[in-house]
């Protein structure tokens, strides 16, 4: 499968497996990302999403070009590779964990997700430039870091290192390469322990400002947040701190 989906613990693990080519988005695979991000919204047993490549060379280098000359492929439709709030609407947290290049596609789809946790040994770049492709999903990218420095990204087309982007704010967290796995998975359980209803509204108000002046943001926040106060968990969380237990989040 080019594509694979496993739940381990709640968490869903989506594997880009075409490491001979690096991880590419062949329409295998873009079809593969598809069918795996909509089997996790359906999954009411996993609570956070971890995309990854298989192998410790790429995450994914990008879209196949090979496929792309031969299909004379011009303008790519928006749903041509997920774009999670763009082109497909996911809920539930995401987080990369970035295994070697992430370049163009792997970039972007790097960027689509909430977080990302890094190898040590990964780079990131936007190659297009390099091939006169386009880049317009790197429109967001100066929301997530300086926009000198996303300038310099779609510009030079050159990577940067896994530090780099850490120290950026563009990586969440750093992994020695052995340890990438179990540093993201340990991560999605931190955040698969908590209220999924608070962490739901929690994704919604963090994107609020991209979008909304800051006035407007704090009205939406809080039409977000009152059915959380609303809740059940809410009263059990208080009840669980007070009882000196852990909660038992049923989501309503």
């Amino acid at each position: 499968m080019s594509v694979t989906y496993q739940v381990r613990d709640g968490i869903a693990w989506v594997t880009i497996n075409r490491p001979e080519a690096r991880n590419s988005l062949n329409k295998a695979v873009r079809d593969g990302l598809f069918e795996a991000v909509h089997a996790f919204n359906a999954d009411d047993g996993a609570q956070v999403l971890v995309l990854t490549g298989a192998g410790d060379k790429a995450f994914c280098a990008g879209g196949d070009l090979k496929e792309m000359s031969g299909e004379r492929l011009t303008i790519p439709p928006v749903d041509f590779v997920p774009q999670f709030g763009r082109n497909i609407r996911v809920d539930k947290p995401t987080i990369a964990a970035v295994n070697g290049v992430a370049f163009a596609g792997g970039f972007l789809l790097a960027q689509t997700c909430d977080l990302c946790v890094a190898s040590t040994t990964a780079t990131f770049a936007i190659t297009e430039a390099r091939v006169g492709r386009g880049s317009p999903w790197a429109a967001p990218l100066p929301l997530m870091i300086p926009r000198r420095i996303a300038m310099e990204l779609l510009l030079t087309a050159v990577p940067l290192t896994a530090q780099r982007a850490y120290d950026i704010g563009f990586v969440n967290r750093l992994a020695e390469p052995d340890d990438l796995i179990d540093t993201a998975q340990q991560l999605a359980r931190q955040i698969a322990a908590n209220a999924p209803l608070s962490v739901a509204a929690g994704k919604q108000t963090a994107l609020l400002t991209a979008e909304h002046p800051l006035s407007q943001a704090f009205d939406t926040a809080e039409e977000l947040w009152a059915p959380v106060y609303l809740s059940a968990d809410a009263q059990e969380g208080m009840q669980a701190f007070a009882d000196k237990r852990a909660p038992a989040w049923k989501g309503m």
